[in-house]
């Protein structure tokens, strides 16, 4: 999708294709009536805005359409980011999953990180650092890696 049929297509597949980068439907209407951008850079720009603007629900709602790390997903999106999952070892495997389960009791939201390039044990070895954290401070870093999940899927949107 170029910026300009971003810009020009009807809204109700505006929301649908971005709501494929971030669950939050107050980040997707807003960004919809935003339109039209001058350029990527502008609609990355935007996006970063309003997901700054958001409250902590929205940051929640937007997590809850991500799968837990490790686990399969529809979303080729996901698949594609999750990769490094793929080639972890049992035990790895096992720990995440564990670990994830932990992570959703303490805080409430499952484990987000943007885990586009990155290995199984460097997301292990995330979480296991993360999950000590206070509720305030891991909301704050899970809506972080959210955001940069949301540049990174919009990126893929602009270059279908």
């Amino acid at each position: 999708m170029t910026i300009e049929e971003l810009n020009t297509a009807a809204p109700e597949i505006v929301r649908e294709k971005l709501t494929q980068c971030c669950g939050s439907h107050a980040w997707v209407e807003q960004m919809v009536r935003l339109r039209p951008f001058a350029d990527r850079n502008a609609l990355l720009s935007a996006a970063g805005a309003v997901w700054n603007s958001l409250q902590p629900e929205d940051w929640l709602e937007a997590f809850s359409h991500h799968p837990k790390i490790g686990a399969k997903s529809a979303s080729k999106w996901s698949s594609d980011e999750q990769r490094g999952m793929q080639t972890a070892s049992s035990e790895t495997a096992s720990t995440m999953h564990q670990l994830n389960l932990h992570y959703e009791r303490k805080f409430g939201w499952i484990f987000i990180i943007c885990a586009n390039g990155k290995s199984a044990n460097e997301m292990l070895a995330s979480i296991q650092s993360r999950i000590r954290n206070d509720s305030a401070t891991e909301l704050s870093i899970a809506a972080r890696e959210q955001s940069k999940i949301t540049q990174l899927r919009l990126e893929k949107l602009l270059d279908e």
